[in-house]
Order: C-alpha cells, then structure tokens, then sequence
C-alpha cells in the first residue's frame, strides 16, 4: 500500500470512529509517516478531504460496477445507502468541509458527474429512468435517515416494495 493510500485510510478509519476528521498531524502519526511525508500528498486540509471524498466516489463507483455484472446495481446501491459506517463518512467529511471555509465547486462537481453516472446505471437496471431517479433519491434519503438515526425498514423490505412497483406498472 502507497503512503498516500495508508494516509487516505487512515485518516477515513479515524473520521468514521470520531465523527469528523482529525488534524493532520493526528493523521500522520497514526498512517506512520512524517509531517513531511503527509504534506507532500495532501498539502492542505482541503486537499485531504478532497482526497477523501474522491476515494469514496471511487469506492462506490467500483461497487456499482462490480454489480452490474451481477445484476445487482439497485441493491448494492441501497445497501451502501443504509451502511453506518459510510454515513459516519458522509457525517464527518460534511463537518469537515464546513470548519475550513474551503471552495467546495469542485467537489461539488464531481460528486454531481458521480450521481448522474450511479443512476444511469441504477435506470439501465430497472429499464426506466423515472425509476433509476427514484431509486437513487431512496438511497439518498436512506443516508439522510441513518445520520440522524431514524428507523430503517429492512433492505429486504425496500427491495420487495420495488420490486412489486416493478411489476405493477
């Protein structure tokens, strides 16, 4: 594993487990590399979360295309939606990104390309894109409702309720 991937995984296990991610020097120290070492890969904070969140986009995108092969892009999507753990990463970097004031435009951006290609692949699967939107607003909806710790229904019960909206079109 690179520096730069230990500092990035690091630095995701520490955000999930406190709730906003730590400083770089917290950071560092825990990935085993210098104040050196980590600067020449993230240079500033904002670099850091942009790491960050690029490497949760790319994480969902491998997950998504891994389950097309299967057929599988609606529940993997939902599953992800529903995961604790990546919406104490949603929780954290949003935290985050508001302390320092940084410019957001970009990653912005890119999160927007990464939504229109997830449900492009989610309305490909249902062979709709009415549904593909819908099942992609779900799943936001369901990151929302685990951050504040709502109820859930069970994925079953959400893949059961598509499936029969499916079947009665």
């Amino acid at each position: 594993m690179t520096a730069r991937a230990r500092i990035l995984d690091t630095a995701r296990r520490l955000a999930i487990d406190t709730g906003s991610v730590p400083s770089m020097d917290v950071i560092a120290s825990a990935a085993g590399v210098s104040k050196g070492g980590f600067t020449h890969h993230f240079g500033t904070r904002a670099a850091l979360l942009a790491g960050l969140a690029e490497q949760a986009i790319e994480s969902m995108d491998q997950a998504l295309d891994a389950a097309v092969a299967t057929g599988g892009v609606v529940r993997t999507w939902l599953e992800v939606s529903m995961s604790r753990e990546e919406a104490d990463l949603y929780r954290a970097l949003l935290m985050s990104l508001n302390e320092g004031g940084a410019d957001t435009s970009e990653l912005l951006r890119r999160s927007a390309e990464a939504s229109t290609r997830w449900e492009r692949l989610l309305a490909e699967e249902l062979g709709d894109p009415v549904a593909g939107s819908v099942v992609r607003l779900l799943g936001d909806g369901l990151v929302m409702n685990t951050l504040t710790g709502d109820a859930l229904p069970s994925l079953e019960a959400v893949l059961g309720w598509l499936d029969a909206k499916q079947h009665t079109r």
